[in-house]
């Protein structure tokens, strides 16, 4: 099972720096994605919207990884405003140093992007500490007060 850190952040600049401090912590750069919404964007097909058909891709995607409706929405949402997206996938202890980086730098909460209203899953908490998961179970982790959401996919 894959663990995987992610963070939404409101500038590519701010989504550079969280790069930049996780290289330094010599952070294995194949395990760093960065989704941002691409400026062109080719048409699919003829029934095709590149926009439309990016953020679908999106929000199936993180909910593939563990998001809730509501989460992948937000975080569509986020990416729609012009936010940028790092995932940092690794060992539970990695991914715990990526999400430390991450909320250093803000990241976005995406309860402040739907209001407050999240459906939770079963591994979801409120003022939880910090979790390690090395079961099979699968889904969304996250610590209390932090905007960095954890997946255990």
């Amino acid at each position: 099972m894959s663990k995987t850190a992610v963070g939404l952040f409101e500038s590519p600049g701010v989504a550079d720096q969280v790069v930049h401090d996780l290289d330094a912590r010599a952070y294995p750069r194949n395990e760093i994605r960065i989704l941002k919404e691409p400026l062109g964007m080719p048409v699919t097909g003829v029934t095709g919207i590149p926009h439309t058909d990016f953020e679908v891709g999106l929000g199936r995607d993180l909910k593939a990884i563990g998001a809730t409706e509501p989460e992948a929405n937000a975080y569509v949402q986020g990416v729609r405003r012009g936010g940028v997206i790092v995932f940092a996938t690794g060992s539970n202890e990695d991914v715990d140093s990526a999400a430390e980086i991450m909320n250093r730098h803000a990241a976005t909460k995406v309860e402040e992007l739907t209001g407050g209203e999240l459906a939770h899953g079963s591994l979801t908490g409120v003022n939880l500490p910090p979790v390690h998961i090395d079961s099979l179970q699968t889904g969304r982790i996250r610590q209390s007060g932090d905007g960095v959401r954890m997946f255990v996919w």
